[in-house]
């Protein structure tokens, strides 16, 4: 257990850096549309590049930091019976809700965007927009965020049996996710 609680270590690394470094994605989205308004208000100038730019922007925020967002315990709960279980149970939920839904999700979509974003990647396709971007960046983020995302639900996964197991503290109690 001591072996995959490291590599569990090593996946929690990777994504929180990735989550940090993409949260800076928001603030440069947030000049690009700023800039971008400014352009089209003040001097009647337009770009669907830039307007491309922004939507690729926060398409990375979205994907890339979503697996940080699962690591933090952050995603959204609808916690009218939850909240009321013991941790034990609270934590079974979770592996349970991890097998059966996180995983299958990310294989499937993993699975059938791979060879959209290599087909996207080969025919170097650009955006029917004049001047629009290419589009093969932003198709090869949704695979690569879901492996991000899938890695940390290994890594979820792992922490909360060695919890049952008594062999790890509670992974929520870290970002002050738990709730008895």
């Amino acid at each position: 257990m001591a072996a995959l609680l490291h590599f569990c270590r090593a996946i929690d690394g990777l994504n929180t850096f990735v989550g940090k470094a993409v949260s800076w994605l928001v603030l440069v989205a947030v000049l690009v549309s700023a800039g971008n308004a400014t352009m089209r208000k003040v001097f009647s100038i337009s770009s669907n590049a830039w307007l491309e730019l922004q939507w690729y922007l926060f398409s990375a925020v979205f994907l890339l930091a979503a697996a940080y967002t699962l690591l933090r315990g952050e995603h959204v709960k609808i916690d009218l019976i939850y909240g009321r279980l013991q941790r034990r149970t609270q934590v079974w939920i979770e592996i349970l809700g991890t097998l059966f839904f996180l995983f299958p999700f990310v294989g499937i979509t993993v699975y059938l965007t791979v060879p959209t974003a290599v087909n996207r990647y080969i025919s170097n396709e650009v955006s029917s927009n004049a001047g629009g971007l290419i589009m093969w960046p932003v198709w090869a983020l949704i695979p690569i965020g879901f492996i991000l995302l899938g890695l940390q639900g290994v890594s979820e996964l792992v922490k909360r049996i060695a919890f049952l197991r008594g062999e790890g503290p509670d992974p929520a109690a870290e970002y002050g996710a738990t709730s008895h």
